[in-house]
């Protein structure tokens, strides 16, 4: 799953933009990922967010994520 991570990111992101510094990069990637987590659905969670997916688990796998 890291792998569609990084590919997702390269792609929808870093291949997108001319960042001209680190701190561009740094915040530019900080709000993708932001989207990635909270805005963008993912089939793999039955097309709920990962922030979503996880509110839904039981408190156990919680405390052991």
């Amino acid at each position: 799953m890291i792998e569609r991570l990084w590919r997702s990111l390269k792609y929808e992101c870093v291949y997108l933009n001319a960042f001209e510094t680190g701190s561009e990069a740094r915040d530019g990637i900080g709000d993708w990922i932001s989207y990635y987590n909270e805005r963008r659905p993912h089939s793999s969670h039955g097309i709920m967010t990962p922030d979503e997916a996880y509110d839904r688990q039981s408190p156990d796998l919680k405390v052991a994520a």
